[in-house]
């Protein structure tokens, strides 16, 4: 899948998520009901939160419109979460402040609990931790990550097809973005939550019941044991199989439920002074989807990334929690937080629409060619599947977001493959990218939208002879048939038959032919 991320990277944006929340959908901080804290506050929504909910309920509205209002974050916060160069020491917050917020962890494990329906199996050790510590932290997680080792590989094959410039240095962007957007987590490996000695205890509150729902999931699920099972990387294999290339979307579902979980946990949190929940206040995670795609004024790397970049980081969380949420509306409390780590979903489809995991859908796996006979004389340099969150991801950086949403949902299958030329691993590199969709129509839609993609990419394109299409390829609403274009880095060629789409780039026409004839069989002569 295009979108691999380590789990160390994803766990960097709880406390951005929380920014968000702060200044848009719910400003209240989120002492529980029941909570026995000595530092009480409460709050109320934002403007325009406040006027969703008000024409959903009045009465409810009653209750917290007495509520006093907090501002966003503190200027200490700011300078906390500002990575353009801070020119003073961020300012600690105090032992007693530390003590105090080291006793809430058990109150707020018991509110995860209760709202999860989770069992506490023993108490989560904690410590308080400093910026310098958590960004260590998370590198060596990130060096040591073999996902992150395969984005890392997959650069090039993200530069292949536009996702990222050509000159973009991902490694330096991710640490970049680490040090912007660092936050507290929960360490499986040593069952510890860590606390930031450097963010207000009222913000860190909600974060504690984001981290410790993943102090939950492990001590009743074995977290890192589960989210491994769905991490093997299909590079390694040597005989492939289309099951395989299915799996290789089970990471970052798996992902998706461990962070939608926690996230509907932190909503719940900060909703539970005005008597809310994630269950009757839809719009809440729709507000919050809306705003993690244009982040918070501190956060200028994320604002200045790729779309890839930006949709990738964001998937586990935006995606995440509309699937918990769907899921909790559907079957309730204990089947929400139980199922879908008993029989989890396995593609970013089921994902990005539950309907489908919740009615058990299965899409069988493309059929693959024999990569080994056709590719004989090249080394492979990286495989995986496009998921229908990929071809989200193409479509939106090609033809913008509507016309993305309009084509995602019809995806229904499809993987990459890409080589270098035996003993020449500098040659440009080979790609072969083949999409299933659930109509010859939806077919020819997204053909016509990797077209347009095309002429962005390359800057010197020149159709074959006999090509009836226009000049301005942007022009285009649909593609159907089979077309060559001319590049400098060798030839594009897009084919169209029925409900599938062949796409190869800089190989010879000999090896295009050969998966003409194994991808679409009834073309073999």
């Amino acid at each position: 899948m295009l979108c691999t991320f380590s789990r160390a990277l994803t766990r960097a944006f709880v406390f951005w998520m929380l920014a968000l929340l702060l200044a848009g959908p719910v400003t209240g901080q989120a002492s529980a009901p029941q909570s026995d804290s000595r530092e009480k506050s409460s709050g109320e929504p934002s403007p325009d939160a406040k006027q969703k909910l008000d024409e959903q309920d009045k009465d409810d509205h009653s209750q917290s419109g007495n509520e006093k209002a907090r501002t966003p974050a503190s200027d200490q916060d700011k300078k906390s979460t500002d990575s353009s160069g801070p020119s003073t020491p961020e300012t600690k917050i105090t032992p007693q402040q530390a003590e105090q917020l080291f006793h809430e962890v058990d109150t707020i494990l018991d509110f995860a609990s209760k709202d999860t329906g989770l069992s506490i199996k023993h108490s989560v050790k904690r410590r308080l931790t400093s910026r310098e510590e958590v960004v260590a932290y998370l590198k060596k997680n990130m060096a040591e990550d073999k996902d992150v080792q395969r984005l890392r590989r997959t650069e090039l094959v993200l530069k292949k097809f536009g996702l990222l410039p050509k000159d973009f240095d991902l490694q330096t962007f991710l640490v970049s973005l680490l040090e912007e957007q660092v936050a507290g987590y929960y360490d499986a490996k040593t069952k510890t939550v860590n606390l930031l000695d450097w963010v207000s205890p009222e913000l860190q509150r909600p974060v504690l019941a984001h981290e410790l729902t993943h102090a939950l999931q492990d001590q009743n699920f074995g977290l890192d044991k589960w989210l491994k099972k769905g991490s093997d990387d299909i590079d390694s294999k040597k005989n492939l199989t289309p099951d395989d290339i299915t799996k290789d979307e089970n990471s970052e579902a798996r992902q998706a439920v461990v962070e939608g979980q926690a996230m509907v946990t932190l909503l719940d949190y900060m909703l539970a002074p005005m008597h809310r929940s994630v269950a009757d206040s839809p719009e809440i995670v729709d507000m919050l989807n809306e705003d993690m795609q244009t982040g918070t004024p501190e956060s200028v790397q994320y604002k200045n990334a790729p779309i890839f970049l930006k949709e990738s980081l964001t998937f586990p969380y935006r995606y995440g929690v509309q699937f918990e949420a769907e899921v909790l509306r559907a079957q309730g409390k204990t089947k929400a937080f139980n199922v879908p780590f008993e029989n989890p979903p396995r593609t970013s489809r089921e994902i990005m629409e539950p309907k489908t995991y919740l009615a058990g859908e299965h899409i069988p796996p493309l059929p693959l060619p024999d990569f080994r006979k056709i590719f004989k004389d090249y080394d492979r340099f990286d495989i995986g599947a496009i998921g229908e969150f990929d071809v989200d991801i193409l479509a939106e950086q090609y033809a913008g977001k509507d016309v993305a949403s309009h084509i995602y949902p019809n995806w229904r299958g499809g993987y990459y493959y890409s080589v270098h030329p035996k003993k020449e691993p500098q040659a440009e590199l080979g790609l072969v990218f083949v999409s299933r969709w659930s109509s010859a129509k939806a077919a020819e839609e997204f053909a016509g939208v990797y077209a347009q993609g095309t002429a962005a990419r390359y800057k010197h394109l020149e159709a074959a002879p006999g090509n009836d299409l226009p000049a301005n390829l942007k022009q285009l609403r649909t593609l159907g048939g089979d077309h060559t274009w001319k590049t400098g880095e060798g030839d594009v060629v897009i084919a169209v038959k029925g409900d599938t789409v062949l796409i190869t780039e800089s190989l010879d026409a000999g090896i295009t032919e050969q998966f003409r004839r194994a991808v679409f069989p009834s073309s073999a002569q």
